[in-house]
C-alpha cells in the first residue's frame, strides 16, 4: 500500500474515533435542557448550553479537547453551573434533528456558541465559546458573565 493510501486510511480512523468519542456529552455534562433547568433550580445555579458540532466543526471539536472536556473545567464551572452539551453531529442526524428545536428556540447561528440562562431558562448573556480556547480564560470568562446575575 502506497503511504498516500495508509495516510488516508489513518485520516478517516482518526476522524472516526474523534467522532465517535464527542457523540456523547463529556462526563460531567447534561443533555436535556429541562433536567439541567429543574437542577439549577434546586441548587441556586445557572444553566451554561455549549452548542456544539463535535464532529465537523474544528473550533467545536478543539474547544472540546482544550476546555469542556478537561476535569478541571467541568469541576470549576459545575461550582455555579449546570453544564449541558447540545452537538449537532453530521455523523448522528437523529441527534441533530432532536436538538434542532433548541438551536432555533435560542437563535443559535454559529458553533461553538455558549448561551447562559438563570435557573428559570431566562438567559443572560451568550459568546462563542473559542473566543476562550484555554480553560482558564474561559472559567474567566464565565464568573464575569456571572457576576450580579440573579440566578433564581
Amino acid at each position: 500500500m502506497k503511504i498516500s493510501n495508509k495516510f488516508a486510511v489513518y485520516s478517516v480512523c482518526v476522524a472516526a474515533m474523534v467522532s465517535i468519542s464527542f457523540a456523547k456529552a463529556p462526563k460531567g455534562w447534561e443533555t436535556d435542557v429541562d433536567a439541567a433547568l429543574a437542577l439549577a433550580k434546586k441548587e441556586k445555579k445557572a444553566v451554561m448550553l455549549e452548542f456544539t458540532g463535535s464532529d465537523w466543526c474544528p473550533p467545536c471539536i478543539m474547544m472540546g479537547k482544550e476546555v469542556f472536556s478537561k476535569e478541571e473545567f467541568v469541576k470549576a464551572a459545575s461550582e455555579k453551573n449546570v453544564l449541558v452539551h447540545l452537538d449537532f453531529p453530521k455523523g448522528d442526524k437523529a441527534l441533530a434533528e432532536k436538538n434542532q428545536p433548541l438551536l432555533e428556540k435560542y437563535k443559535v447561528d454559529g458553533f461553538p456558541t455558549v448561551v447562559l440562562l438563570n435557573s428559570e431558562g431566562v438567559e443572560f448573556t451568550r459568546f462563542p465559546a473559542s473566543k476562550y480556547p484555554k480553560v482558564k480564560l474561559f472559567l474567566d470568562q464565565l464568573t464575569t458573565a456571572l457576576e450580579n446575575k440573579d440566578l433564581d
